[in-house]
């Protein structure tokens, strides 16, 4: 297994990609502990890991919540031994289809405070462990996208923007000290789309159709290439993106 004996803790952990990312770090053997804002989607997932034979455990917490994110990470290491993987997919609130021009101040900042915030916060507390132990991977997910696709997205094209000028600092700063920074780039995963979400299904094909092999990436393929990133196998990536965007991202 890739990941044996890995203690891999996921923010976020209860929802589409983060359960996604969860369940493939227990299959290939880590210790997964997941941490959210709210308790049943947390248990939820941890109860389909365990089912499978893994190891799971949750707690509720608010990644922008620097003492119990820190209290967490610590937790983490004293009980594991390590913290050798950290991966944030919490969701930022941000709001789409408004045109920048009709958008709320607030509307458009919310977003770029979320994922500057919890990114800090989050590799902060994960990095001085990492640093202890002279190894570690850190995984953000999303990533920026050319231009024309940041139509009506609002803040999050400049939240994205800013989760990946902290993942090369921080890649720079991490490195002598064996830790791995990378981040996932999907261009949208149909699967994680509200259910309940108005135009759901045009919003999914949109999506597919931007890419070269008329299919966007699942959360199976999420989940594997995350093991990939955390995994011995790609060791000497760091500092970069790892792109699953199925060819909607050329750049």
């Amino acid at each position: 297994m890739l990941l044996n004996g890995r203690n891999a803790v996921i923010y976020g952990g209860g929802g589409s990609i983060g359960g996604a990312a969860a369940r493939a770090f227990a299959r290939e053997g880590a210790r997964v502990f997941l941490a959210g804002r709210h308790a049943e989607p947390l248990q939820e997932v941890a109860a389909e890991i365990r089912a499978a034979g893994g190891l799971a455990e949750t707690a509720v917490l608010d990644a922008l919540n620097q003492e119990a994110v820190n209290e967490h990470a610590d937790d983490v290491a004293a009980a594991a031994g390590s913290l050798d993987i950290s991966l944030n997919v919490i969701q930022h609130g941000d709001v789409q289809g408004t045109p920048m021009a009709a958008m709320y101040l607030e509307d458009y900042l919310r977003p770029v405070s979320t994922a500057v915030q919890a990114t800090f916060i989050t590799a902060q507390a994960a990095a001085r462990h990492m640093m202890e132990q002279k190894s570690g991977v850190i995984l953000a997910f999303g990533g920026s996208g050319t231009e024309d696709r940041g139509q009506y997205l609002g803040g999050l094209v400049t939240a994205l923007e800013a989760i990946e000028s902290m993942r090369r600092q921080l890649a720079v700063e991490l490195g002598p000290f064996g830790i791995r920074v990378v981040t996932l780039r999907s261009g949208g995963v149909p699967e994680s789309l509200p259910a309940a979400m108005e135009g759901r299904e045009g919003t999914a094909g949109s999506i597919a159709a931007a890419t070269l092999l008329n299919r966007a990436a699942t959360l199976e393929d999420v989940g594997n290439a995350a093991v990939f990133a955390a995994s011995d196998m790609a060791a000497s990536i760091t500092g970069t993106a790892i792109n699953i965007s199925a060819g909607a991202m050329l750049d």
